[in-house]
């Protein structure tokens, strides 16, 4: 297996894994390098490949006996491309390609989408004299003026509800959770994410985010200011996406960026 690499733009190679092992682990390459060999779409970073490991060990590959094994990583290497790979991935698209702001978008609104049956299922537990009192409660919500009278119409609201109710939206809520950590985690991709085709990467380095980033600062920590300022925080937050990473606040806070898949 012919692996080239690049950094800030520089492309050098072919080595052999061998060879990408040895200078990984003295450092003389680093995980934030980019590589692409044969059977890639695209080039990656290190890190990416070997999970963080300072070892790449390919699914499917046999390593070599040591009587056939290639030149040391010290020997002189070709530094440029084979012609006939480099009609399959040349260096000018190292970096992945941005993702769109109305892919986002569009994600984003298939994200929203998922978290309206919370919202609905109480509705399965009121009968209709409840229901009746419910449209009054929402009336109220609307002319209250007063952070008490605020106070007020969330109690009311709250004992209106059966217990029943409350615990199958919470629920609701706790799966859809675990199954988008589980996306982000896997895949940096969150159900809407995955439908529009792009994925959550490092800002620097293109690799795979971990689960805190992705999904703790991300999205967790951007509950709240969402649902009690919405749409002011929403609009503040997408304004940063028109930078050059199109990163939105959430982004830069959390060191990612959105590129397609």
């Amino acid at each position: 297996m012919q692996i080239y690499l690049a950094r800030n733009n520089q492309q050098a190679g072919p080595y052999t894994i061998e060879q990408v092992n040895q200078m990984l682990a003295s450092q003389q390459i680093l995980l934030t390098d980019l590589a692409w060999h044969q059977g890639m779409v695209e080039w990656k970073a290190l890190g990416e490949l070997t999970q963080g490991k300072l070892i790449y060990e390919p699914a499917g590959y046999i390593t070599p006996s040591l009587s056939t094994s290639a030149q040391t990583p010290n020997q002189q290497t070709q530094t440029t491309f084979n012609p006939s790979i480099q009609n399959n991935r040349s260096h000018s698209k190292v970096e992945p390609e941005l993702a769109s702001l109305g892919s986002r978008a569009f994600a984003k609104v298939l994200d929203i989408l998922l978290w309206i049956p919370a919202a609905i299922i109480p509705s399965f537990f009121l009968n209709q004299n409840q229901i009746t009192d419910l449209a009054s409660i929402q009336q109220k919500m609307q002319t209250a003026t007063t952070s008490e009278q605020a106070l007020q119409v969330q109690s009311e609201l709250f004992h209106l509800i059966p217990q029943e109710a409350w615990i199958a939206v919470g629920l609701y809520i706790l799966i859809m959770l675990a199954i988008q950590a589980v996306m982000l985690a896997k895949h940096g991709q969150s159900m809407g994410k995955r439908l529009a085709k792009i994925q959550i990467v490092d800002a620097n380095t293109n690799a795979k985010v971990p689960l805190m980033r992705s999904f703790t600062l991300r999205s967790v920590l951007f509950v709240l200011p969402t649902i009690y300022l919405f749409p002011l925080f929403s609009i503040i937050d997408w304004a940063f996406s028109f930078g050059k990473k199109r990163q939105t606040l959430h982004d830069k806070l959390a060191k990612t960026k959105v590129t397609k898949q």
